[in-house]
């Protein structure tokens, strides 16, 4: 057979395998990174543009400089050499009605089904003692009880740490402890849930928050200063908070709050007050420590 009868038969007009333009898939063009377009300008266009944009560059630089040195702490100011005293009850509304949207849209966004991850015992990490003063001397141990007040009772009623212990069902938990100062540690508590609490002891039907107090905490002088945090109910309802009796498996030092401390993983840890020495629910938020002293009122996180 010769060369020419051993060649594919094709149709008239079919072009060869070997000349045909290879298909490209949509996908690959899709993806593939496309030739800059060149866009032809006025010289004299672009000089004027940037006049421009330089000047509105220049005119929000100057008032966002202005807006953040009437923001700044007066001594910050101070030592920046800048005379006027912006210091006043104008400044401190603005900052309070912007702390208190920033709560607000926190608040907005919590999910009581929310759950913050637990950790396995091999995970746990030292953690500080930090009290924000000094550490209490322990001889308030032996008398100390929790008193309860704004209960649907009407009554108060004091309770001791043995009625906790052996009226409540324990639970235990590993999780992180978060520090507004940007530590955190990992560490298993156990206690009784404040659920559990607020079943065994009603509060009034309108009650929406929960003061805690600590009557021995101490400044860092080591003189009285009684430490309160508001929390709100939703928070305290919540499956991983505690009443916190024990830390790492053995009964809690005067270190971590003994012999009650709160325990609360979805707040900072200055809601987590240590010694907790009485709770009372309101109708309407509670003074708290922090929130007093410029801090977030809600803490969450």
């Amino acid at each position: 057979m010769s060369a020419e009868e051993n060649r594919t038969t094709r149709e008239p007009g079919e072009v060869p395998s070997d000349k045909r333009p290879q298909r490209v898939s949509k996908a690959k063009r899709f993806f593939e990174e496309k030739a800059p377009k060149i866009i032809e300008a006025v010289p004299r266009d672009l000089r004027r543009l940037t006049r421009r944009d330089l000047l509105i560059f220049g005119a929000g630089s100057l008032g966002a400089l202005a807006g953040l040195g009437y923001l700044l702490p007066q001594d910050t100011l101070d030592r920046l050499g800048v005379q006027a005293n912006f210091d006043g009850p104008r400044k401190e509304r603005l900052l309070n009605q912007g702390l208190r949207f920033d709560d607000d849209v926190a608040e907005a966004l919590y999910s009581p089904n929310r759950i913050v991850p637990t950790y396995s015992k091999s995970q746990i990490t030292p953690l500080r003692n930090n009290y924000e003063g000094e550490t209490p001397d322990p001889s308030y141990i032996p008398g100390w009880k929790l008193t309860l007040e704004g209960l649907a009772s009407g009554l108060s009623v004091s309770l001791d740490i043995r009625t906790l212990l052996t009226r409540f069902r324990s639970h235990e938990q590993i999780t992180r402890l978060v520090c507004v100062e940007g530590w955190s540690a990992i560490a298993w508590w156990s206690g009784l849930k404040f659920d559990d609490l607020l079943h065994a002891y009603p509060p009034i039907s309108q009650a929406r928050w929960a003061r805690v107090d600590s009557s021995v905490n101490l400044d860092e002088n080591g003189n009285p200063d009684p430490y309160y945090a508001s929390l709100d109910l939703a928070t305290a309802r919540h499956p991983q908070t505690l009443l916190a009796t024990h830390f790492n498996g053995q009964p809690l030092t005067v270190d971590h709050g003994a012999p009650l401390r709160l325990l609360v993983p979805v707040k900072l840890g200055l809601k987590n007050v240590k010694a907790v020495t009485k709770i009372t629910y309101t109708a309407e938020e509670p003074k708290d420590y922090w929130a007093e002293r410029g801090y977030s009122r809600y803490d969450g996180i």
